[in-house]
């Protein structure tokens, strides 16, 4: 640009100069600003140091604000900064040095980004800070890493983070908008995982990118049919915390909500194969349910979100008693529809019914079911979930298991 300028400047020699300086600052302004509203990439990440201190550092292309954090049970470091785009190699973030086990990246929120640290034991943040570039060396954000004893750990945590009371808490949750009696149902179809959490299958598609897909594809037949209102908890790869999800489905006051999922067994049984139906029962059916639940629970851990302690589960387990009865009924009443549907259309695992305590189903006012679509770690399972056809076919035995379902609370069929 700057070569144009002088060309234009030698034809016009006194007002030209002028014109071509300004227009100059005017495009090397432009460039500045431009540069300056990109986001930060983020191209590489690794681990120092040994257990008397450790050093996680993460390569930038230009300076950011950070907020870095601590959190316990399970330990890990927090690092949130806005809009940073990762472009790490493949396969980076299992290095295991120091006090540090691994660590992940991602999208938290819109515009927000995310780096989780896990930690072996308890730990203090003694420094944290980024470096600006300087001499052809990118920006590096630096977290030091030292460790201290449980008593001394939880004290700074709690220092560095008052908590909210139980209490305040349950007080906040949503009530339901009032809708008249001739609105259509509102269905909220939840595609488990994203952002920075990226699911099951670390060899192959991750199951964030399967699971938002087939809810598309769902979404986009039940709103052709016009009977339903229907929203997804996600549109893209963001993260959306356990809570939030559930708080979103009471919002939009709905009528019915799926968690879609696909799950994963270890290699010694990867002959797993087929869907499954679960829904919510503090006692879990099975083994398998138990550690499926344990597994999707952890969703929140994964991303960096204080878990509730155990006194907030169990007064929250109160309230769920008190309203969920119904609510359970009717869930099951779904989840079998469910079950007949992909038994004459699709692949199932079982028909039984499995259940557990799942975080993600327990608005105690909305009809909730998780359906894991298949399992990752079975290669033919895994074409089938990629496939557009299977997506397609498979969307349509869940709509009309939802049709189903909708068609007896319109006749009153006692649950």
């Amino acid at each position: 640009m700057m070569r144009v300028q002088r060309v234009l400047t030698a034809a016009v020699p006194a007002r030209g100069l002028v014109l071509g300086l300004l227009l100059a600052m005017t495009g090397s302004s432009a460039l500045a600003a431009n540069a300056e509203s990109k986001p930060a990439i983020a191209n590489d990440a690794r681990v120092a140091g040994d257990r008397e201190r450790t050093r996680f550092i993460a390569d930038l292309s230009k300076k950011v604000d950070v907020h870095v954090f601590a959190l316990g049970n399970p330990y890990r470091v927090i690092v949130d900064a806005p809009d940073v785009n990762f472009q790490m190699p493949d396969g980076i973030g299992k290095e295991k040095r120091g006090l540090v086990t691994a660590y992940r990246y991602g999208l938290f929120a819109p515009g927000k980004a995310r780096i989780v640290i896990d930690v072996n034991g308890p730990f203090l943040i003694d420094k944290a800070f980024v470096l600006e570039p300087r001499d052809e060396q990118p920006a590096r954000l630096v977290v030091d890493l030292v460790p201290t004893d449980e008593k001394t750990f939880l004290v700074k945590l709690k220092e560095a983070k008052p908590q909210e009371a139980a209490s305040e808490r349950l007080a906040a949750l949503p009530q339901a908008p009032s809708r008249p009696p001739d609105a259509k149902p509102v269905v909220v179809l939840d595609p488990g995982h994203g952002g920075i959490d990226p699911g099951t299958n670390p060899n192959g598609v991750p199951e964030k990118e399967v699971v938002l897909a087939f809810a598309k594809t769902l979404k986009a037949k039940l709103a052709a049919a016009g009977r339903y209102e229907v929203y997804l908890t996600r549109e893209d790869d963001t993260f959306v915390p356990l809570r939030e999800r559930v708080e979103f489905a009471q919002k939009k006051g709905a009528g019915l909500f799926l968690s879609i999922h696909a799950d994963y067994f270890p290699k010694e049984i990867d002959k797993a194969t087929g869907a499954t139906v679960y829904t919510l029962s503090e006692e879990a059916s099975d083994e398998e349910a138990r550690a499926l639940a344990a597994k999707e629970n952890f969703s929140d851990a994964l991303a960096g979100i204080e878990l509730p302690s155990d006194s907030d589960e169990v007064l929250a387990n109160i309230l769920i008693d008190l309203a969920q009865r119904e609510t359970q009924n009717r869930s099951a009443v779904f989840a079998r529809s469910i079950v007949g549907e992909l038994a004459s259309k699709g692949t199932l695992h079982t028909k039984k019914l499995r259940s557990a305590g799942f975080r993600v189903l327990k608005a105690p006012d909305v009809p909730s079911v998780l359906l894991e679509l298949g399992f990752l770690s079975n290669p033919d399972d895994e074409k089938r979930l990629t496939s557009e056809t299977w997506r397609e076919r498979t969307a349509d035995a869940v709509a009309e298991s939802i049709d189903v379902y909708f068609a007896k609370r319109l006749a009153r069929n006692p649950f």
